[in-house]
Formats: C-alpha cells, structure tokens, sequence
C-alpha cells in the first residue's frame, strides 16, 4: 500500500509559554534579528533554520483553553555547532541553566541546557568525512 504521507519533516514544534518572551530568547541564542514591533498574539512563530531544514516552530496554544504547559524534560532536536567549546560558552553567557557538561565522543561531541520554560535542549558538534 502506497503511503500519502511525504517522506519529509517540515517543521519541529516547540511549547513555550510567552510566545514573545520565547521568540526574543531563540532570536539571541539563534542571532536571528528580533523586531520588537512585531504583535506576539500567538499561537505559533516559525523561525526558519536553513534552507531545505526543517523549521523551529514555537507554540503556546493561546487558543487551546485546556492546554497544560509541560516542558520536554529529554532534548527532542538537536541544533549544530562546529566548534562546540564556543558554544558552550556563548550559551553559559547568555545566562542559560546548563544541564549536562560536554560529552566527547570520536565523532560526535554535545551538552544539553534549558531554554526559558525548561524545556531542555541541546548543541551538537559533529565530526564528518566529506
């Protein structure tokens, strides 16, 4: 049987509870210009991550009156880095919660750390043959 189903991730979606708030954070963690101006009425703002790369959406369901906000409590995505130590550091400075310290790996280096609503996230470098 043949499946209607596109073999493609469009979007990952993320919950937060101030969508502006949100949007201002991933701005700065994304140097991703953040206008001010814009209304953050919600319920979603997509941030566009590359071409033919799935897009970040953040949500905080303001039309769903029975929503519950809980925040992921295990990374869901990861976003890249080549230089992982700087990362790290850029991250600590912008006054993040860390939750795990570098890992090191033969290809593959990471840490995870916690955006504004405590969903954890997390920065990978990864090693590739060209």
């Amino acid at each position: 049987m043949k499946s209607p189903i596109i073999n493609r991730i469009d979007t990952v979606f993320l919950h937060v509870t101030d969508l502006k708030e949100s949007v201002r954070w991933y701005s700065k963690l994304l140097a991703i210009e953040f206008n001010e101006d814009i209304q953050f009425e919600g319920p979603i703002h997509t941030f566009p991550m590359g071409k033919n790369r799935p897009g970040l959406t953040l949500d905080n369901h303001s039309f769903d009156e029975a929503y519950k906000f809980v925040p992921s409590n295990q990374p869901l995505f990861n976003l890249s880095t080549e230089d992982i130590d700087e990362a790290y550091e850029f991250v600590k400075s912008i006054g993040t919660e860390i939750v795990t310290e570098i890992a090191r790996y033969p290809d593959l280096s990471d840490f995870s750390f916690k955006d504004p609503d405590g969903n954890i996230l997390m920065i990978c470098s990864c090693i590739t043959e060209n």
